[in-house]
């Protein structure tokens, strides 16, 4: 694991991994819920070994990464997320990176691609949303598709968020199963990511 670096923003201070050489074209690696850059621990040495350097932030509301005022508004929607990365690739001082994620990552980063495709080199996401369709989004899905969002509505009740605040790690050992059925990670892969919630 590669210690942590810091940088501020006008809302927060971002932790963040870097490694790679420090010319080269930057890949932002972005991590969605609930994960964190530990999914990324095998990709960073591909990507590194091409010649490109990787940045990996922790998110807002992920490990050592937090708010500089306690009056902040903490939001998961996509315009916080794609602000914050904005102000990440400006706080660092990079004019053009490869954006990469999924989930909230891989919203934040299409959200920059969208609205300031000057910062982007180049986008790879991997997610069922990309944008949302805010006006959209009071339609229901098919069923099958409703039940995953399960979760969410779950985390929006106070029942949820007592859940959320006495089982963290075993709510998301069960999301990082639903999610990724066909991966077998071992404890100890769950665990890097999971030391930092306990």
């Amino acid at each position: 694991m590669t210690p942590f670096e810091r940088v501020q923003t006008p809302v927060l201070n971002v932790a963040y991994e870097q490694s790679g050489p420090p010319d080269s074209i930057p890949v932002v690696l972005l991590h969605g819920f609930p994960y964190d850059p530990r999914c990324f621990d095998e990709v960073v040495p591909i990507i590194n070994a091409a010649g490109s350097r990787t940045i990996v932030p922790y998110l807002r509301g992920y490990g050592a990464t937090r708010f500089l005022s306690r009056d902040a508004i903490r939001s998961g929607e996509q315009a916080a997320l794609g602000r914050d990365l904005l102000e990440l690739l400006r706080a660092l001082k990079l004019r053009k990176a490869v954006l990469a994620g999924f989930d909230w990552g891989g919203r934040a980063a299409c959200v920059v691609s969208a609205l300031w495709p000057e910062h982007v080199h180049g986008l790879v996401t991997c997610c069922g949303y990309q944008i949302q369709d805010i006006a959209a989004s009071a339609k229901p899905a098919d069923p099958e598709q409703e039940h995953r969002f399960w979760y969410q509505y779950y985390f929006h009740t106070e029942r949820g968020r007592a859940g959320l605040a006495a089982n963290r790690v075993e709510l998301g050992r069960l999301l990082w199963k639903l999610w990724s059925p066909t991966w077998t990670f071992d404890d100890a892969t769950y665990d890097r990511t999971a030391a930092v919630v306990r």
